[in-house]
């Protein structure tokens, strides 16, 4: 049985082309298209598609608009086509917290190839999304004033005195038993879903966070400004883009600028940060959940916390192997919680991580062990 897709776009040779590429594979089927946000919402209700391809801008009714629609009256996956630009990134990233749960960039030229190869990217992202059911949508608020994330920060604590095993799934009312070690960096990878699932993360820390913490997400360079940007205003905590030279600071989350690699140089107690140009074929991600922390294992060995988040593919593995190695924590977050459980379930697969968390249980977790170390 194929898995059926709503594709929405205002421009009929885009509509075409996205349909074209969809039906390549057996296992998808472009069921119907729509022209604007109104059309998109009345078929995602009487259609009822596993996965919608959305643009942004359209006539009648934008792409965001009609995300928050259909999440309201028919939660669907969505995946977003964005443009490459500070705006494209803005939009896409509103339209993640109305509900989407990726997005690919809108690049012509890529669209346009009739090679075979052509679209397979976004072939791969529907059918993840796709074999993602049921979906549950839970929206985050967005605009919350840091007064509000403050309020919500200090109510954050672990009320059930039940212990976790190691290599199962912790629910989200389950303390966990720390581990006491002492801890000097918190590490975070992530990719599909993984802007929402920062996020909720990041916002339930507390300004006074005692550790720096790095973060990776697969994201395009025009896209991570925004997005630290944008968590700074939701956070306590600062984050912002990460940029060579910076000091790792406690409280402070320096995010990888899409497109180069982030690694940390010095010591564990004078530890900087270096952005490289990465113009090699080597390694596909860039940035680099496993280049940056192999970095951190070799300045900071054994004191770093590790937490890979939902996301495709295996990267974050060899990085979290070496950590391991070096005496560090690893951490996964569980299947049920991911848009797409592959990064994670490398390390789970390859016996690295430690537990295996619900998201919803992660930001608590955290506070506990650090605290506790």
């Amino acid at each position: 049985m194929s898995f059926k897709v709503l594709v929405v776009d205002d421009s009929s040779f885009f509509r075409r082309r996205v349909t074209d590429i969809l039906n390549s594979d057996p296992k998808l089927e472009v069921i119907d298209v729509a022209v604007n946000g109104l059309d998109a919402v009345e078929k995602a209700i009487s259609l009822q598609p596993d996965v919608i391809t959305m643009d942004i801008e359209m006539p009648l009714l934008n792409g965001i608009d009609a995300v928050k629609q259909i999440m309201a009256k028919a939660p669907t996956a969505i995946i977003m086509f964005s443009s490459l630009t500070h705006a494209g990134a803005k939009a896409t990233l509103e339209a993640l917290d109305a509900g989407a749960l990726d997005f690919l960039p809108k690049k012509f030229t890529e669209i346009a190839k009739t090679t075979a190869d052509a679209g397979s990217l976004l072939r791969q992202r529907v059918l993840e999304l796709a074999r993602k059911k049921p979906l549950k949508h839970t929206k985050i608020s967005s605009y919350r004033s840091r007064a509000q994330v403050a309020a919500k920060a200090k109510k954050l604590a672990v009320t059930n005195n039940t212990a976790a095993t190691s290599h199962v799934t912790t629910p989200v009312n389950v303390n966990i038993t720390s581990s006491g070690k002492a801890y000097k960096l918190l590490a975070i990878g992530t990719s599909t879903g993984g802007p929402v699932a920062l996020q909720k993360i990041l916002s339930q820390l507390p300004k006074d966070f005692p550790l720096p913490i790095v973060m990776v997400q697969h994201m395009p360079a025009a896209f991570t400004l925004a997005f630290a940007n944008r968590l700074n205003t939701q956070c306590q905590i600062e984050v912002k883009q990460a940029q060579s030279g910076d000091v790792l600071t406690p409280g402070c989350a320096y995010l990888a600028p899409g497109g180069k690699q982030m690694v940390i140089d010095g010591t564990e107690n004078a530890a900087k940060l270096r952005i490289l140009e990465d113009n090699s074929q080597r390694i596909a991600f860039k940035p680099s959940v496993d280049v940056s922390f192999g970095s951190a294992a070799k300045v900071f060995g054994g004191q770093v916390l590790g937490v890979i988040l939902t996301g495709m593919g295996a990267d974050g593995r060899e990085g979290c192997r070496l950590l391991k190695s070096k005496g560090a924590t690893i951490w996964a977050q569980d299947e049920a919680s991911c848009v797409v459980y592959g990064m994670p379930q490398a390390v789970a697969l390859a016996g690295i991580s430690e537990l295996s968390l619900a998201l919803e249980s992660i930001p608590a977790a955290i506070l506990k062990e650090i605290q506790h170390g």
